[in-house]
């Protein structure tokens, strides 16, 4: 997990200004004052992106901190590996 955390660090830190070091699997909205719904949403297609997958909306009600989208990826690169 921690590989696929240094890839999406950089996709977090770019949109909520926050340096890449900062961010962790366990931090979430609360966490970070610019993390309102407009950069969820630009995190989500930053993600979709760079690797080809794409979120539902039910997804995205899934997602509260960054493990929650390492998770996620992960299920939808097996999916599409499958």
């Amino acid at each position: 997990m921690t590989n696929r955390l240094d890839e999406i660090r950089p996709i977090f830190a770019e949109v909520l200004g926050e340096a890449a070091e900062v961010i962790t699997a366990e931090t979430s909205a609360t966490d970070v004052e610019g993390w309102d719904s407009f950069a969820h949403i630009s995190i989500v297609v930053g993600v979709e992106e760079k690797y080809g997958v794409s979120f539902t909306t039910e997804d995205l009600g899934k997602l509260t901190c960054v493990g929650d989208f390492l998770d996620l990826l992960q299920q939808k690169l097996k999916a599409n590996a499958a």
